[in-house]
């Protein structure tokens, strides 16, 4: 299961998310029965977790947070990936890439290190 949290004031495309985060999944051997969450949060709510866990006062484009296969009512957990949108939009200004792009990169970079 793929669950995405949004504020919405995000635009951002839940099924073309949805499709890519199970396009990785499947690729890396784990079945529909493995839970991630994808989370999108402002500048504010990313400085203050990057903060609180990485020890540095900005905020990142992207973190993840594995669970290691964590059991929660009966579903296997891989983990969560936070991912900044206005820092996603202002990467994708700089690199002259869609925003959808972006965020689809950025995803990727989160599961890849919940995955290692």
């Amino acid at each position: 299961m793929i669950n995405i949290i949004t504020s919405s004031r995000y635009k951002i495309a839940r099924k073309g998310i949805k499709d890519f985060v199970d396009k990785i999944l499947s690729e890396n051997g784990l079945t529909p029965e493995y839970t991630i969450n994808i989370i999108f949060i402002g500048r504010n709510k990313m400085k203050s977790i990057s903060a609180k866990y990485k020890k540095e006062a900005i905020a990142l484009p992207v973190l993840s947070f594995p669970y290691h296969n964590q059991e929660l009512a009966g579903e296997k957990m891989v983990g969560e990936v936070f991912v900044c949108y206005p820092q996603a939009v202002l990467l994708a200004a700089e690199r002259n890439k869609k925003v959808d792009v972006m965020i689809y990169s950025l995803i990727e970079h989160g599961i890849s290190n919940l995955l290692k």
